[in-house]
């Protein structure tokens, strides 16, 4: 009898190894003994001291043990020996190929090794893997050595550079400088924003027992453009008293098809839209939700396929399955005749091997999981289940109608909007931010009018109105744009975005990207030293060029050259000095007389812990001193100061943001930046974020001493179902999850499904 042949499967994480693990079970065929293991994310990389790429040699990169991994790679080496076959099962994407090819490398047993993809890990899935094994893509670890190697290239070459200029410890990252150029130059833009003026005529109107509203849509034909209240006062004196008769009237049926299933980029904007989460925030639970969760009885089953994908791809069987689902749980005319079809954007070739993002099993629907997930999980699953099941559901369609009221030279027109049938929003609602514009669901229908009927004029009202600036970036809108313009690929927005925010390039309120003062001056150093680097066009090239290496269309080795000959230009042209004058206002400084010899000059210098500036009579007069960077401006508030009643404005400190009176140094009072709620035990003052002596934060009434109200947690001006205050704390446990405990009556509760979260929560 043949003895039983043994496998190593090598994955990335313990949980994914834990899923897959049981599905190996009694697999049949010739293997009867698998052994699954972790690698527990890389273990070979670039060194952490050195730049390890030899430039002079083709760009040879030196990869060494990530520290703490030696004892992983031990193991993994120990039970390679024994194993008849080796199964590199890391996730099917650039980086995972390139985690397994160092494995591969480490385990120095290229007969035994094949490479497996796990694009969902079900049990068909992971079976059918086992048995169609291929091997490592070396175009797919070239184009990931390739963007590695550009990283560690800008990183150690221009980091020093912030260092020396602005202070040590910053970072300079290749697609993260662009990103940050992108949130200042919209700052940029609001700050020379001016609002201009213009007023809007609506007339409430009433027939056939309902009211509605008509809106100035035309002057003698063309586009109204009312700039004061004397023209828009003109306007109404005109109307006032003449009959609104009906002039034209319009209708039609428009149709909204269904959007289709999601990306990595539209799952981590809609996660943005409805739920307020992070792209980390997203990336994090989808992988969860990737890997396996355990449901009981089935034990660890992976809910979704791969998270990771540019495609909308979606596999026949699958196609097969949510039909199957629409067609026995909703009416006939809920399903179309033939599947809805998306095309691919062109630049997502290289992760069209994907599938979109879709629930695994179609049947297991997200009421079913309630008990064996974690609020986040739950909400995500929901929303990628909905918007697959809506993806091949009929159009939604809509009755419009158009009336038209011509009053002189004055065309005033009402639209309306009714849901003729619900189509895909019987599963799936879009998410929508304000700054997208009204959709059909924002009008309100209108009365059944025809040409010659007259409606009664309510009320004619004259609205001013200011042009607003472009509105800074969301998590969503930030996504958006990165992947329109081609920045990174949306694989790296998660790290991309919470780099800038650890580095304290970037802050985020009321849900939006705004430059600290340290991020507005590190992108104006990089940009301006390096502006044919870190500038857009550039950037998205780059990434069309790592695609063309994934492709075969290109050389790894000629991508980096093409890269590092302009770029190693750019940094032999740098004067440091310049720099520091770009980054500090030294004109008060520079060039005045050494108040230690009174013979020298002060002049800028740099050094290994930052600028600073020194007497020019050194060695002989070693006075120096150290460049502070500008503090961020002081942001203007609505806030009146309770000493003086000036204005106060935001400033910058070292426990963080605080008010201040304008009058100072008059006037020194100072106070936290209230919440929005109100304290409910002495009505009258605001909650505040404070902090204890050792540091830790707390929240307490703005009257204190007066009023001594605290609380450890987060108080959030969400309205409690109870009593109506306006003010409940933001709780959470291991077993309840996320919910809220108002501060009046203390009834907890949990916020509706879908409603913005508060601001800070």
């Amino acid at each position: 009898m043949a003895k039983a042949k043994s496998a190593l499967l090598v994955v990335e994480s313990p949980t994914k190894a834990k899923t897959v693990g049981k599905y190996l079970k009694d697999l049949g065929g010739e293997f009867k003994q698998f052994t699954v293991k972790a690698t527990v994310g890389h273990l070979r990389d670039l060194p952490q001291r050195e730049l390890g790429v030899d430039v002079d040699n083709d760009f040879a990169p030196k990869y060494v043990t990530i520290r703490g991994k030696g004892k992983t790679l031990a193991e993994l080496k120990k039970a390679a020996k024994g194993a008849d076959t080796i199964y590199l099962a890391t996730d099917p994407d650039r980086e995972g190929e390139a985690i397994a090819w160092h494995v591969a490398d480490q385990l120095n047993a290229a007969p035994r090794i094949r490479r497996v993809l796990f694009h969902e890990i079900t049990k068909d899935a992971v079976r059918d893997a086992i048995r169609n094994p291929t091997a490592i893509d070396d175009r797919k670890v070239d184009a990931q050595q390739a963007r590695r190697i550009l990283d560690r290239l800008v990183g150690y070459k221009a980091s020093p550079l912030l260092w020396k200029s602005i202070k040590t410890g910053l970072s300079a990252g290749r697609v993260q400088t662009v990103a940050l150029r992108l949130i200042c130059e919209r700052e940029d833009e609001i700050r020379a924003f001016t609002p201009k003026e213009y007023w809007s005529i609506e007339v409430d109107l009433e027939a056939q027992r309902k009211k509605f509203q008509a809106k100035l849509h035309k002057i003698a034909g063309h586009r109204p453009e009312l700039g004061n209240e004397a023209a828009a006062l003109q306007v109404v004196t005109a109307v006032t008293g003449k009959p609104f008769v009906v002039s034209a009237v319009t209708r039609r049926q428009r149709r909204k098809h269904a959007p289709p299933p999601f990306t990595t980029s539209t799952l981590q904007q809609e996660a943005a839209k409805q739920m307020g989460f992070s792209a980390q925030r997203t990336m994090r639970t989808a992988q969860q939700l990737y890997e396996g969760v355990e449901l009981g009885k089935e034990g660890a089953v992976g809910l979704i396929t791969y998270m990771r994908t540019d495609s909308t791809r979606v596999a026949p069987v699958a196609l097969e399955a949510v039909r199957e689902y629409i067609g026995k749980e909703f009416p006939a005319e809920y399903l179309p005749a033939k599947p809805n079809v998306f095309t691919s954007r062109k630049s997502a070739r290289a992760q069209d091997a994907h599938e979109a993002i879709r629930p695994s099993d179609v049947w297991r629907r997200p009421e079913d999981l309630k008990k064996a997930l974690t609020p986040d999980q739950l909400k995500l699953y929901r929303l990628i289940w909905q918007r697959f099941v809506g993806s091949q559901m009929a159009p939604v369609v809509y009755d419009t109608t158009t009336i038209d009221f011509e009053v002189g030279q004055y065309l005033f027109r009402a639209t309306g909007s009714v849901v003729k049938f619900t189509g895909y929003h019987a599963v799936f609602h879009e998410g929508h931010e304000a700054e997208e514009g009204r959709t059909l669901e924002d009008l309100k229908p209108v009365p059944s009018l025809e040409e010659g009927e007259a409606a009664k004029v309510r009320q004619i009202t004259p609205n001013q109105h200011f042009t607003e600036p472009p509105p800074r970036y969301s998590e969503a809108s930030l996504v958006k744009e990165l992947e329109k313009r081609g920045i990174g690929r949306p694989s790296t927005y998660a790290a991309i975005i919470s780099t800038l925010r650890n580095r304290d390039y970037v802050t985020l309120a009321e849900r939006r990207f705004q430059p600290t003062s340290l991020g507005e001056t590190v992108s104006r150093v990089l940009v301006s030293r390096f502006p044919d680097i870190f500038n857009v066009e550039f950037t998205s090239e780059m990434e069309n060029e790592l695609d063309k290496v994934e492709e075969g269309d290109l050389g790894w080795v000629d991508v980096l050259r093409n890269f590092y000959g302009p770029f190693s230009t750019a940094l032999a042209a740098i004067d440091p000095e310049a720099m520091i004058r770009e980054a500090h206002d030294v004109s008060e400084v520079e060039g005045q007389p050494c108040p230690d010899c009174g013979k020298g000059t002060l002049r800028v210098r740099t050094g290994r812990f930052g600028p600073f500036v020194a007497c020019s009579d050194y060695p002989e007069c070693k006075y120096t001193k150290p460049l502070k960077r500008d503090r961020a401006p002081d942001r203007p508030t609505d806030q009146k100061c309770p000493t003086c009643d000036r204005p106060m404005v935001i400033k910058t400190g070292r426990f963080g943001e605080f008010l201040a009176c304008t009058g100072y140094p008059e006037c020194k009072t100072t106070r936290p930046i209230p919440l929005g709620v109100k304290c409910p035990k002495c009505k009258d003052g605001e909650l505040a974020e404070r902090r204890t002596k050792r540091g830790r934060s707390f929240f307490g009434c703005s009257r204190y001493p007066d009023c001594d109200f605290s609380t450890w947690y987060r108080p959030t001006p969400v309205t409690c179902p109870s009593c109506g205050y306006l003010g409940a704390e933001m709780r959470s446990t291991k077993t309840r999850g996320d919910y809220r405990r108002c501060l009046a009556c203390e009834t907890e509760f949990v916020v509706e499904e879908g409603a913005p979260a508060p601001a800070g929560a």
